[in-house]
């Protein structure tokens, strides 16, 4: 192979592979609006009142993931500044199940329930506080109006 038709293949693959890292990494940590669909605490092992009664971070993670326990501190804190709301992990590790059944392809992911199990949001990805708390507030029925 010549010279210079092998570099051309080379700066392609650099560029192609950079954009489409950068638009993995811009996807993460985003919401996306819920699929409305219900999920009951018994689905994950849990007791009938293992939910919260005004809202649920529902993280799903896994033994080996680097950025969970991080995840989980900070949505457990974002949980108990909320009255009715509750943090519930849920480790994927051995429950392959569960990792079908919620279409689960990376940990952290996090859905967030409103007070009837309904997924009303979906982060993929580490989670960021200020969209969590955003969307809580959404499903609270609380609005923010911001002074800039």
């Amino acid at each position: 192979m010549d010279l210079l038709p092998a570099l051309a293949i080379g700066v392609a693959l650099v560029a192609v592979t950079t954009v489409a890292g950068l638009a993995w990494r811009a996807a993460q940590g985003r919401a996306v609006r819920g699929s409305g669909e219900r999920v009951r605490p018994s689905e994950l092992g849990l007791a009938a009142d293992g939910f919260g009664t005004r809202a649920t971070l529902l993280q799903f993670s896994t033994e080996f993931c680097s950025r969970c326990p991080a995840a989980a501190r900070l949505l457990g804190a974002i949980a108990d500044d909320e009255a009715g709301t509750r943090h519930v992990e849920v480790d994927l590790t051995h429950r392959a199940d569960l990792a079908a059944r919620f279409r689960i392809s990376q940990t952290p992911t996090m859905l967030l329930l409103d007070a009837d199990g309904a997924v009303r949001a979906r982060i993929g990805g580490a989670p960021r506080a200020e969209l969590v708390r955003a969307r809580l507030d959404d499903i609270l029925g609380r609005n923010h109006v911001g002074i800039h």
